[in-house]
């Protein structure tokens, strides 16, 4: 019988060499497409926050909304979408962090939280750990406590979770891609 994270594992598409070359791109949408895996992995994440004290799921643009927007959804929390720049309407912090092929910046609506909220960020995928740590900031900004880092994925060939741990953050993973 397999486990929950191989069984989730098994359906996500790796894409070679994309968006450039050299990069195992790993594709959630055909866990996404089936609803019986899309409810086994957002039923991974409620149980594991349903007695966690929360007040906020935040979830990083754009495959973090997906997942994040769910979970907040079953836990009766709210939810925070920390967006790509220029993407919110409202007064906002920011973030520029590096990438694996390159850099960026989030943004946050300084109303997205209060001071002492605890909330749990969530993504995708963990490659170089820019991303989270990036949301992370904006949300520690603002006076939330990020209580754990949550992702579908995690590559530790490229030192994001690593990162994030050494950070103090703790960081749940459904499953690893070894290589990148």
């Amino acid at each position: 019988m397999l486990s929950a994270s191989d069984y989730i594992k098994d359906h996500i598409r790796t894409v070679p060499n994309w968006p450039q070359e050299g990069v195992m791109f790993r594709d959630i949408t055909p866990l996404l497409q089936n609803p019986k895996t899309f409810r086994v992995l957002i039923d991974l994440f409620v149980h594991r926050y349903m007695d966690a004290n929360l007040d906020m799921i935040a979830g990083l643009d754009a495959r973090g909304f997906i997942i994040g927007s769910v979970v907040a959804y079953e836990l009766n929390l709210g939810f925070v979408p920390i967006r790509k720049k220029g993407k919110l309407p409202f007064n906002t912090v920011s973030e520029q962090y590096e990438l694996e092929y390159g850099s960026a910046t989030v943004e946050l609506h300084t109303d997205a939280c209060k001071a002492g909220d605890r909330v749990v960020l969530i993504d995708d995928l963990i490659a170089t750990g820019g991303t989270m740590m990036a949301g992370r900031k904006l949300l520690n900004r603002l006076g939330a406590t990020v209580v754990e880092g949550a992702v579908i994925v995690d590559l530790p060939e490229l030192g994001g979770s690593k990162l994030i741990e050494e950070s103090g953050l703790p960081l749940y993973t459904v499953c690893n891609f070894e290589g990148h």
